[in-house]
């Protein structure tokens, strides 16, 4: 197939999906009412809740739940078995489970007065469930804090022209935030501003690479501990002042570098020359049910976006009537980007390289560059007519960009967390900086150590099951309120089944494999003991649930 078909087809479906499905979600299970007070309006503090305009807050949520997993999952799964399979999984899976998921855990937050998917699982299924999900969050945000910690500072050591613009965000969207908040510059203003401001400093950064005083491993420990700093405050700063206006600019660094990549696919359009279809099993992966299910994550579904959705985004949103936008909306255009990553290594690299362009071969670049590396040569290659040998540069940039996006989101959510399940205990961790050294301190350790690296491989089972309780949270609320379920129960349902699998698969393999890693053997019966307890919870609420649609089929 050529790209440039494949890539119109993923924008035409989203966008009929977009209206078709995400407004079915909109009137039969949320009804938003613009008459009700969101928890920003009615809890403005200044600092977590605040009132968001739409686009910026878009913007801030599209950027903190996009980072690098859609790209890194869809490169992943097609080295594994092949582009046809996982763009069947991207198309399905978005529109019917992943951004189902985010639409309705961002407006059972806002129900629940912005309270993290966690608490709300405590008030409509009960406390066990509560600290079920909070053990997973927890585990969850701290490895994503060590390992994107870990990938930028390696980022920002090997390539030292996105130093610039990777620090010079930080002032242009304090004075962007200033100016749009407090000075009642108008939006398009601003980001005309901002965004001029930001190529800038790309073409600074292209100018002056700025490498670290160190070399080796203490250059690596100079960006790391910037980094963990930087997040760490930024995770304490009002949304206003930081969160919201840097996201909102990284949000056009990825709006802008999708559009230049679409459109660079549409020029160049290259075939596919990756195979459709590998097989069924892969003597690396396993088999491709469940683990395509699991490795693409982020591009289908991710826990991890309830977690933004009802930590950060809940305590934003203006009027609800913007939640299918920011929810549904922000999830369908991050499968778009899922897609292009996708077209990047079938398209733009190749599968077996001819003679003299073994530099664009795949797996030559994933076994040396890594998947990062591999997007990077991929998105220049597209985008060659457009950008030149500048094309590399900006696809790197544009990724790191929401690698930070993602670090400094995710102290904050993890303090949130942190907060609602051991501040009653532990008072000291309500206090904002208290609660974010809880979780930097431990992503810190496994980052600046590299042990991360020992339990990461079981972190997309960890993350799939977040996602099934999200779900789960959100059926038991429309048993509350007489709404049908089937829309979010038989999704979860088929998480549960799929993350039980993978774990099965990894576990046997873990334990009793050629090379036998006990640690992760011992970690996937744990996880596969969580999820069985999360499939009784599933039972409950099928049970409920098929009363519930039994009762609205007889009135």
């Amino acid at each position: 197939m050529n790209s440039a078909v494949l890539l119109i087809l993923s924008v035409v479906w989203f966008a009929i999906s977009y209206k078709w499905y995400g407004t079915k979600m909109e009137r039969k299970l949320v009804e938003p009412n613009d008459d009700n007070p969101t928890p920003s309006v009615a809890l403005q503090d200044g600092v977590d809740y605040y009132p968001g305009k739409a686009g910026i807050l878009f913007g801030h949520h599209f950027s903190s739940i996009a980072g690098a997993g859609p790209i890194l999952g869809p490169i992943a799964a097609v080295a594994a078995f092949g582009w046809g399979g996982t763009i069947l999984w991207i198309f399905l899976g978005t529109v019917f489970i992943g951004a189902v998921h985010d639409y309705l855990s961002l407006m059972v937050s806002v129900r629940y007065k912005g309270h993290s998917i966690s608490q709300v699982a405590e008030e409509v299924i009960g406390k066990r469930a509560r600290n079920l999900f909070s053990v997973f969050l927890l585990i969850t945000l701290i490895l994503i804090v060590a390992v994107f910690g870990y990938v930028a500072a390696n980022t920002l050591m090997t390539t030292p022209a996105v130093v610039i613009p990777t620090f010079g965000i930080i002032p242009l969207a304090m004075l962007f935030g200033y100016l749009v908040y407090k000075r009642n510059v108008n939006i398009v203003v601003g980001t005309i501003i901002a965004i001029l401001g930001l190529f800038l400093l790309i073409y600074l950064g292209y100018l002056f690479p700025i490498s670290a005083p160190f070399t080796g491993n203490a250059a690596f420990a100079f960006w790391f501990v910037l980094l963990m700093l930087y997040g760490l405050i930024a995770s304490v700063l009002p949304v206003w002042m930081l969160l919201q206006p840097r996201d909102y600019i990284s949000n056009w660094v990825l709006i802008i570098g999708l559009t230049i990549g679409v459109i660079g696919t549409l020029i160049t359009h290259p075939p596919i020359n990756a195979p459709a279809f590998t097989g069924f099993v892969n003597s690396g992966k396993g088999p491709l049910w469940p683990m395509l299910f699991i490795m693409v994550a982020c591009g289908a579904i991710s826990g991890f976006h309830s977690v933004v959705g009802s930590g950060t985004t809940s305590k934003q949103l203006a009027k609800e009537t913007d939640g299918k936008k920011v929810g549904y909306g922000a999830m369908l255009v991050e499968s778009v980007l899922a897609t292009l990553a996708l077209l990047t290594v079938s398209a733009g690299l190749f599968w077996k390289a001819p003679a003299g362009m073994e530099e664009f071969a795949l797996f030559e670049i994933l076994n040396k560059g890594g998947a990062i590396k591999a997007f990077g040569v991929g998105y220049g290659r597209l985008v060659e007519p457009l950008l030149g040998t500048f094309g590399m540069l900006f696809g790197v940039t544009m990724l790191k960009t929401f690698v930070m996006t993602t670090l400094d989101t995710t102290i904050r959510l993890g303090r949130f967390v942190t907060a609602e399940l051991l501040g009653p205990k532990i008072p000291v961790l309500k206090n904002r900086m208290a609660g974010s050294l809880f979780i930097a301190i431990p992503a810190f350790y496994l980052g600046y150590t590299g042990t991360y690296g020992i339990i990461w491989p079981m972190f997309g089972a960890a993350n799939q099951l977040v996602a099934a309780l999200a779900l789960l949270v959100v059926t038991a609320y429309l048993v509350g309120v007489k709404k049908p379920t089937k829309y979010t129960l038989y999704p979860a349902v088929f998480m549960i089944v799929t993350t039980i699998a993978a774990l099965i698969y990894q576990g046997y393999n873990h334990l009793f494999g050629v090379e036998p890693n006990y640690v992760l053997g011992i970690t996937a019966i744990i996880l596969i003991i969580l999820a069985l307890i999360v499939g009784k919870e599933a039972k409950q609420i099928l049970d409920l649930g098929k009363a519930d649609d039994a009762d609205l089929v007889k009135s």
